[in-house]
């Protein structure tokens, strides 16, 4: 099914008006703020009047090493949120707010497709409620207080050689990496900058980690834009700039509320990308979803071993919630992406590889503490013969699994899965296991998420990497948590080793310092922070019609 056919789809949808879907779910009218007749943001005061509801049962979606084209992992959450509602449970679905970069670049929107999305699918993608140009523009207020500061006379003492808060963007622009600023003054004030994507801001991940407003305020004043000669880090409430991020982000903070197309609620707020950030939604819409409703679906993005592990490790803790159910997206393409073996050979052995893979995304997910269900997600494109080969391999090797059809019909696609879940949910106690223990060294964390997650032998900091870690050494911020900047396509540093390589060692060519977000980044291959645009990008096939309705590939 064509992403056009998905829009005409979403738009035959009878989205319910937003006043009565809050209501519907446990909120006040007080409680809402509307963006028009289907999206509103949600006061934190819902937080409050809750309070004393415990937490109800959440459920993670993941998925496989994902082919380029992804498993549907998006659909997959929409899909069983509808199907769980459909069997009589009070459901939502948290998901993260779609990027205006892989929108108008090669990916396209991020609302699912067919009859599993969420709605209007043209008002989510394209600016929503404003959150990221918050998110931005707070951020580069940073980036100009920082170069005030200096052609103030820098008065902190700020070493403009260790300067490392660059500038962000929502668009994917490859001439932007890497640039001059301050052309117009004297050479020894201009300076090397850049921008990267606003899904890699630090503030974005702050934004997400945060549980109060406070929290965010205290998250801001600890962003650290660079250091003195003296090693002394210099933060953004040493510029005194955090009360007017926190202020650009008052709206931002509030979680959004709109619906799937078979009229269930959706929270879809934050939107940090997976592969170089949390690939998470934020604690504040799961915090919010797991007191409104009795089952809350969630998507981590990529791999288990990326933003499940993230989830596990970091958004777990901040959240103080846990996962009682983990879903495994598959496809047979996925599978076979893994697979490159001659056509003549049967398909148990063709796809040797493929299956290697998934078994390792499943010991992932039996390491952090959980026992998962596969959701085979059928494409159009898959054979009887595919299909069937997956679930004999899930059953040989004593896995559950259900064979689900989101796309092509909604709920009733993830009937299957969603008894399967529930089942599941019953005889599983929630825990968690995490890699690291929290008072763990930096280079300690990073060599365990390598060794029990990617399946490598060992982690070596190289070059800049070395140096990083003795500045953040010296800065006593080398027990934060880790996220892992690496290729999606891969558990290794290499997007081309495919199925579940062995006997090697991941290589760090870089740390960056998220203490602010609570987190050290490892940068590991050829992982860009700023995308560039594809020699037939998508916003090619976007406009705008007379009567206002857009047009494109959602």
């Amino acid at each position: 099914m064509s992403r056009a056919s998905s829009l005409d789809i979403a738009r035959r949808a009878k989205l319910q008006q937003v006043h009565a879907l809050a209501i519907s779910n446990g909120l006040r009218v007080e409680e809402i703020e509307p963006y028009g007749n289907h999206k509103a943001k949600i006061s934190l005061g819902v937080l409050d009047r809750y309070a004393q509801r415990p937490f109800s049962k959440l459920i993670c979606v993941t998925a496989m090493t994902p082919s380029a084209q992804g498993e549907g992992k998006t659909c997959v959450s929409i899909g069983l949120t509808d199907a769980l509602a459909l069997l009589k449970k009070k459901t939502m679905v948290c998901l993260r707010q779609p990027s205006f970069a892989p929108l108008m670049g090669h990916k396209g929107g991020g609302t699912g497709g067919g009859r599993s999305q969420i709605g209007p699918p043209e008002d989510v993608n394209v600016h929503f409620t404003g959150d990221l140009h918050a998110v931005q523009s707070a951020h580069n207020l940073l980036a100009a207080a920082i170069d005030n500061h200096l052609y103030r006379g820098n008065r902190l003492g700020l070493d403009k050689a260790q300067v490392q808060w660059r500038r962000v963007l929502d668009i994917a622009d490859r001439h932007l990496r890497s640039v001059q600023t301050g052309l117009d003054l004297p050479e020894s004030r201009r300076s090397r900058s850049g921008f990267d994507v606003v899904a890699s801001s630090e503030v974005m991940s702050a934004l997400c980690l945060a549980t109060s407003i406070g929290s965010l305020r205290s998250k801001l004043n600890h962003l650290v834009v660079g250091c003195t000669r003296e090693k002394r880090a210099v933060t953004a409430r040493d510029l005194q700039a955090s009360g007017a991020m926190a202020l650009l982000l008052r709206d931002a903070i509030k979680p959004n509320l709109v619906q799937t197309l078979e009229g269930q609620p959706a929270l879809v707020h934050g939107g940090p990308f997976a592969n170089i950030s949390l690939g998470t939604s934020s604690v504040l819409s799961l915090q919010m979803a797991l007191k409104l409703s009795n089952y809350v679906v969630t998507e981590c993005g990529f791999g288990t071993e990326m933003g499940f592990e993230r989830f596990i490790n970091i958004v777990c803790r901040q959240g103080q919630f846990r996962p009682q159910a983990v879903v495994i997206v598959v496809s047979a393409r996925g599978i076979r992406s893994h697979s490159p073996e001659p056509e003549s050979r049967k398909l148990l052995e063709r796809y040797k590889e493929g299956f290697e893979n998934l078994e390792r995304h499943i010991r992932n997910v039996r390491r952090l503490g959980s026992e998962p269900i596969v959701a085979v997600n059928r494409f159009p494109e898959d054979t009887e013969e595919e299909v069937r080969s997956i679930g004999d391999w899930l059953r040989t090797v004593g896995v559950e699994h259900a064979i689900c059809d989101p796309v092509g019909q909604g709920g009733r696609g993830c009937l299957e899965l969603a008894e399967k879940v529930l089942k599941g949910l019953v005889d599983t106690p929630a825990h968690v296991k995490p890699v690291y223990a929290a008072d763990l060294p930096v280079e300690e964390k990073i060599r365990r998420i390598a060794v029990e997650l990617y399946g490598a032998d060992d982690a070596v900091l190289q070059g800049k990497a070395r140096s990083d870690l003795d500045l953040i050494k010296e800065l006593r911020l080398d027990t934060l948590p880790v996220v892992i900047a690496k290729t999606p396509y891969s558990f290794s540093d290499e997007p081309t080793r495919k199925g579940a390589p062995s006997r090697w060692k991941l290589k760090v060519r870089g740390l960056r310092v998220c203490a602010g977000a609570g987190y050290v980044v490892a940068l590991t291959g050829k992982v860009l922070l700023m995308p560039g645009l594809p020699e037939e990008p998508l916003y090619e096939r976007f406009d705008l019609a007379d009567d206002g309705s857009a047009k494109g590939p959602f």
